[in-house]
């Protein structure tokens, strides 16, 4: 018999770093944004899908906690820098991303800019928890 309620340790880690000057409007949907990929670069992220009692149909979610983080826009660069080092799986949103209104927009504004120049207001990552840990290193649990 298995224990349902039993706290469940995962060998991998999401984390979203936020800059913490970011309004709250801001914060939501750099989070959403930035965590919209990682199913699709980590399928094995994802749960099943889920039901009421009456059989309505929801979609799946994550199968791990997402932990949000704040920092410093110097953090974000070093935090991006150590991620890109340790090959996680990364997703990045700029400043300049509140300025595009769709994708293509949003893929371009990115490309324009060398990785060390960007003006990064997110980051989220996707990897062994000890690695992750060390990527957000400063960072602390936003409030």
């Amino acid at each position: 018999m298995t224990d349902d309620s039993a706290p469940v340790r995962f060998d991998t880690k999401i984390a979203v770093l936020l800059r913490d000057d970011l309004q709250n409007w801001q914060r939501l949907n750099v989070t959403a944004f930035l965590v919209s990929g990682l199913g699709t670069a980590a399928p094995e992220v994802i749960g099943e899908p889920y039901a009421d009692a009456d059989g309505t149909p929801y979609l799946p979610m994550f199968r791990q906690p997402v932990l949000v983080f704040a920092g410093s826009k110097e953090l974000l660069t070093t935090a991006h820098t150590r991620a890109v080092g340790r090959g996680v799986t990364t997703a990045v949103f700029t400043s300049d991303l509140f300025a595009t209104g769709h994708d293509e927009a949003n893929r371009a504004a990115v490309r324009a800019v060398k990785r060390d120049a960007m003006d990064l207001v997110g980051l989220a990552v996707h990897g062994p928890r000890n690695a992750v840990d060390k990527i957000l290193k400063g960072a602390s649990m936003h409030s």
